[in-house]
């Protein structure tokens, strides 16, 4: 992404990022006072600055057959990579905060994973990086091969296998409700995964709006379904915690899982609360604190 485009109060301020690009120099040849630097535009706007959508979905598409440098493995098609499909729709690349592997602090993304082809376990994931002074470079990331990392459809379909959930599914089904899932979340926690998924509740014959009913968790073999997001927490992880090897602090009454999953449920909920008063670098610090108390739960 070479151009930043700034629209407000009736003007359109082009800013761009690389003005040694080729293709910009062409067009502030012919525009001269169409291009402004990057470092011209206010530095408010500049920290939120986004890497588009559109522009990753394009990119991951082809870079699901042009990730692979081997010409024999290219020609061949050996190693096929897929946006996964998730109900009947393709997975939407989505906007996340978190630090990178080998980064120092957290950053604004743009994630979208991949499967392999005609396969369901998760295959790599690519983020477009928003924050400068990396903003618009693209990044993968793969999962090795020897370990299986489950991917949306199988986490839906473990769900699926799930006797009281799916019998809860059904009862609520049979009371003229429509269940609707939420969108599934992916939050990396070390080496593993977590994901998230809400479910919502509406009224078929009176047009009210979906109410949030309950929350699904899965972690690793593990699937629960709670009210809530403490609650579920709580059961997944609960007498897992274990000091790390060399440590030698004993395990204290706040470090209990019931403690933990508090902590989680209140740090979840001032994100929201940061999200609805668009305090983005509150968002962040925020989401870092949820980050370590998800690693202290996952240990």
């Amino acid at each position: 992404v070479k151009v930043v485009v700034d629209a407000y109060n009736g003007t359109v301020d082009f800013y761009v990022s690389d003005p040694n690009d080729i293709i910009i120099k062409v067009y502030g040849t012919i525009f001269p006072k169409l291009f402004l630097p990057l470092s011209e535009m206010d530095s408010d706007l500049r920290k939120h600055i986004r890497y588009p959508k559109g522009f990753l979905q394009i990119q991951a598409t082809m870079f699901s057959t042009y990730h692979m440098t081997d010409p024999k493995v290219f020609y061949n098609k050996e190693d096929l990579w897929e946006i996964p499909v998730y109900g009947k729709e393709a997975i939407e690349p989505y906007y996340t905060i978190m630090k990178l592997p080998e980064e120092k602090k957290e950053e604004y993304i743009l994630l979208l994973p991949y499967t392999p082809s005609k396969r369901d376990n998760l295959a790599a994931w690519l983020a477009g990086r928003c924050d400068e002074p990396n903003y618009g470079n693209l990044i993968v990331y793969t999962f090795p091969r020897d370990r299986l990392i489950f991917g949306p459809r199988q986490i839906d379909a473990r769900i699926d296998q799930d006797s009281y959930i799916s019998q809860q599914l059904t009862l609520w089904g049979q009371r003229g409700s429509q269940v609707i899932r939420g969108s599934l979340l992916i939050i990396p926690i070390e080496s593993s995964l977590l994901y998230v998924q809400p479910l919502y509740l509406a009224a078929e014959d009176k047009g009210g709006l979906p109410e949030l009913r309950r929350v699904i968790l899965a972690f690793e073999n593990n699937v629960v379904m709670e009210e809530n997001l403490e609650l579920g927490l709580q059961r997944l992880f609960a007498g897992k915690i274990t000091l790390p090897s060399g440590e030698k602090e004993s395990i204290t009454d706040k470090s209990s899982p019931n403690t933990l999953a508090k902590e989680a449920m209140q740090a979840y909920e001032r994100l929201n609360e940061l999200l609805r008063r668009g305090d983005w670098a509150g968002y962040g610090e925020e989401l870092k604190k949820l980050g370590q108390i998800l690693k202290k739960m996952a240990r």
